[in-house]
């Protein structure tokens, strides 16, 4: 399990859970192992069993780890319960209950096949692995990933307003890879009149990639006819709002379950202060203005008691990563494990769970 759960935090953030996998021989021998890379790729069991497969390997009687239960539904890809029966397991051993209601179940699929199912072990480890996740989906809202270019003294745009391009051609391009695993892209009013940007995903030729993001876009003003966000394929959203709560539900009820908050400050500030960041992700550039458009407004904190605490994340690539003369810093918020978590776990280590101060 402890290889699983390593495993899983080469996947990046998001709609979906960070997942790992490991397939045992009989003999308790490691034959594979796999991990979620991303919404539409393979679920971390079927990238064990394929892994296995390249191999040569017989799958008639193994075992499988794996760091979540086995979905049971159809969605971009088919359901890992039944890839487990159709490959010969006989025995699954997972770590936490699958909160999300359509792909719940797998567990009972399972065991209706014969297959012998288990259930609890590094139920802990697994929570935290995921812990935004559960949230998000306990919420019934979308994960949320705040985006930041800024410079080092936390600066997005000098006095005049320009800001194209604090951040290097490589964060740059970092950032449309991300458009490109996201359901929606999230700004504001104030920088769709002041920028104009399309809040599209471009690949490195700079066209535009086969998967594009909602465009979204917050807040009471009107957005002009001729703003380029609206573009021609239907895929541009108003929500006529302030609230970051009413935003997530209102892109919720369309389906969005990943969303990324690009900006301006106001609406960089407003989810923080809301506390509905999932992962912040700076795109930290050599760079001093000195003045200019700060990256964050006032957040309601007065005292260093009250301070916002972040810790680095090293899902997905790692916490910090050089791109080109940037620095690319990937966190996740210092948040307590809250009682909700127990409903994931069996009920003798659920009860444990909550009685041992979480």
């Amino acid at each position: 399990m402890e290889t699983a759960l390593a495993a899983a935090l080469a996947g990046p953030r998001g709609a979906n859970p960070l997942v790992g996998a490991v397939i045992l021989s009989p003999q308790g021998e490691q034959l594979a192992v796999g991990y979620h890379r991303g919404a539409g790729t393979a679920h971390a069991e079927a990238d064990a069993i394929r892994e296995a497969r390249k191999s040569g390997v017989e799958l008639a009687g193994t075992t499988m780890v794996v760091t979540l239960e086995p979905c049971n539904h159809v969605g971009r890809t088919g359901p890992c319960a039944q890839a487990i029966i159709a490959a010969g397991i006989t025995r699954v051993i997972y770590a936490v209950d699958d909160p999300h209601d359509p792909a719940a179940g797998g567990a009972r699929t399972l065991r209706a096949a014969g297959v012998d199912v288990r259930s609890g072990l590094a139920g802990r480890e697994a929570l935290g692995l995921n812990r935004e996740w559960f949230d998000a989906v306990a919420a019934k809202r979308p994960f949320v990933t705040l985006h930041i270019a800024q410079t080092l003294d936390s600066r997005i745009a000098a006095v005049d307003g320009t800001s194209q391009w604090i951040s290097s051609p490589e964060s740059l391009a970092d950032n449309h890879g991300l458009r490109g695993l996201i359901d929606a892209i999230l700004v504001g009013t104030g920088t769709v009149l002041i920028d104009n940007p399309r809040l599209t995903a471009r690949d490195a030729e700079g066209g535009l990639s086969s998967r594009q993001p909602l465009r979204a876009v917050m807040g009471l003003r009107d957005v002009p006819a001729d703003a380029a966000v609206r573009g021609t394929d239907g895929r541009f959203r108003h929500l006529p709002t302030r609230d970051p709560a009413e935003a997530l539900s209102l892109l919720f009820d369309q389906g969005v379950r990943h969303v990324m908050v690009e900006g301006g400050s106001s609406i960089l500030s407003t989810f923080l202060a809301a506390g509905l960041v999932d992962e912040l992700i700076v795109y930290l550039a050599p760079t001093l203005l000195g003045s200019g458009t700060a990256a964050l407004h006032d957040l309601g904190i007065t005292t260093l008691a009250e301070a916002q605490h972040w810790e680095w994340d090293e899902a997905g690539g790692g916490a910090v990563r050089a791109l080109g003369n940037d620095l690319r810093l990937h966190l996740r918020p210092t948040r307590p494990a809250t009682p909700t978590y127990k409903n994931f776990l069996p009920g003798a280590e659920a009860a444990e769970y909550v009685s041992g101060g979480h």
